[in-house]
């Protein structure tokens, strides 16, 4: 036998693998879909004795900043940033901003929808709708009618996701569900309005779960029947869904999902800064022969925690004893605390928000070529959130103007519509225009490309053809006509 054959059966002899055995590993998940939503919307409402109440009743590490007990005596005042709040009052107020209304073909369609527009004071509703659909991560808009409330024209709703249900098939939103808790006679009750392509069914349960004639408690005798039905190609819910839930099949995700640990380490760091300023105020150590004294009645005056803060010492009773009063202050880590909030701060706002957008002091942060690549990550939310409304309004648009040809029995005809946004006006614009210059003056690009590319969809065809025009006039270039026709034939 070879060498090399004998090492070779000594290693496969020696290297003998036994395969992995099989292993069961159970994960318990601390909240639901629906405490994943509280969870959600209390750090939006920033409220910190919220938070501290919440997160003292759940099964987690006891760790986390608003988990965590002080000893007693050694207490710490646990604050809130308001960060998650504020990335999510930005973000909707740059979507609002941004957002140039709709355009419907049809003139009769469009005179419909500006009248359920204004009934329905459109523009806060999707002010509410926002704010809503990022910080739960999806729900629904529901079109029905109310002969009290507002005669004849559709009336939109939007419904949060905890109150929303999706029937799919096949992947495909079937049908929505709306659910309304009514407490009638100390018990609850659970009103379902199930929407879906050419019917509206109701259905009552208690809390049994159990179905009982909608006529039972008086908040729902207003049903006639058990639906109503209607042309099959309509349904007057549009379903919301931002984001791709991870943990909840079929969901939605909040804009801040996943960054709950991130937030709490940010208040940490900025309750343990304002402690250790608290407990490094200015101390007077004074003697107890030359404190203050009330004229009134001779006996010492005792110190104010707001103006007038001291600490009494016993007095020198040495021969060569000098009275006199010490202060003193500790030496407190500015920098270090400072540097340890960026940090977390820079955690909580990856992959949502640039710091700058917030209206954060970028100075001290990051140079100008680092904060224009951060305001890249603005940049990619705000798109996200516009493809998704790109594709909702419209749908929303089509299901009330068909409510309202279906009211008044009409034949149903669904409208073209298109949402027109405008350019997000970042810190990054400059660089644009330099970058477009020089495309120009390159020879790569001709000014009606530059004009395009710089303006986008801020402004419509006809502004940036009198833009170029106006361009090549300052410029000495002028367009000619059709150039005059030559007599081939020679005839006169």
């Amino acid at each position: 036998m070879r060498l090399g054959d004998f090492l070779r059966n000594k290693i496969r002899n020696f290297l003998h693998i036994e395969p992995a055995a099989n292993h069961q590993i159970v994960l318990q998940q601390r909240l639901d879909f629906y405490g994943n939503i509280a969870r959600n919307k209390l750090w939006y409402r920033g409220d910190s004795w919220e938070l501290s109440d919440f997160y003292s009743q759940l099964d987690v590490s006891p760790t986390l900043f608003w988990k965590a007990s002080s000893t007693k005596g050694m207490e710490i005042h646990k604050l809130h940033t308001g960060i998650p709040k504020l990335i999510i009052k930005t973000i909707g107020n740059i979507i609002l901003h941004d957002y140039n209304g709709l355009e419907i073909t049809e003139p009769t369609a469009a005179e419909q929808w500006e009248k359920i527009a204004e009934d329905n004071k459109f523009k806060k509703l999707l002010k509410r709708f926002l704010k809503k659909i990022l910080i739960v991560g999806d729900g629904a808009f529901k079109v029905s009618f109310d002969r009290t409330l507002s005669g004849d024209v559709p009336i939109i709703e939007y419904v949060s996701g905890e109150n929303v249900e999706f029937v799919r098939s096949r992947g495909r939103i079937t049908e929505v569900v709306f659910l309304t808790t009514y407490t009638h006679n100390n018990r609850k009750y659970t009103f379902k309005e199930r929407y879906g392509y050419g019917y509206i069914l109701y259905e009552l349960y208690n809390d049994n779960d159990e179905p009982i004639p909608t006529g039972f408690i008086p908040q729902t005798k207003w049903v006639e029947g058990q639906g109503v039905g209607f042309d099959k190609s309509v349904m007057l819910a549009v379903p919301v869904i931002y984001g791709e839930s991870e943990s909840y099949e079929g969901r939605g995700e909040s804009l801040y999902e996943g960054k709950s640990d991130a937030f709490d380490a940010l208040d940490e760091a900025w309750s343990q800064w304002m402690d250790a300023l608290r407990a490094g105020r200015t101390k007077e150590y004074i003697p107890e022969n030359l404190i203050p004294r009330d004229p009134d009645n001779g006996k010492l005056l005792k110190p104010n925690s707001f103006d007038n803060r001291f600490i009494e010492v016993a007095q020198d009773m040495s021969e060569n004893s000098n009275s006199k009063i010490t202060t003193g202050q500790a030496q407190i880590q500015h920098e270090s605390y400072l540097s340890t909030y960026i940090t977390a701060l820079d955690l909580a706002l990856q992959g949502i928000i640039s710091p700058s957008t917030l209206g954060i002091d970028v100075k001290k942060l990051d140079n100008a070529d680092a904060q224009r690549e951060k305001e890249k990550a603005t940049l990619y939310t705000r798109g996200n959130i516009i493809e998704l409304l790109s594709d909702v309004l419209p749908e929303l648009v089509i299901a009330a103007v068909c409510a309202g040809q279906i009211w008044h029995r009409q034949h149903v005809e669904k409208p073209t519509v298109k949402v027109n946004f405008g350019e997000y006006a970042n810190p990054s614009f400059e660089s644009q225009v330099e970058t477009v210059s020089k495309g120009k003056t390159g020879g790569i690009m001709s000014t009606e490309a530059a004009v395009d590319e710089l303006y986008g969809d801020s402004k419509d065809d006809e502004w940036k053809e009198k833009e170029v025009r106006r361009i090549k006039e300052e410029q000495g270039i002028v367009t000619m006509g059709d150039p005059p026709a030559v007599n081939i034939d020679g005839d006169a």
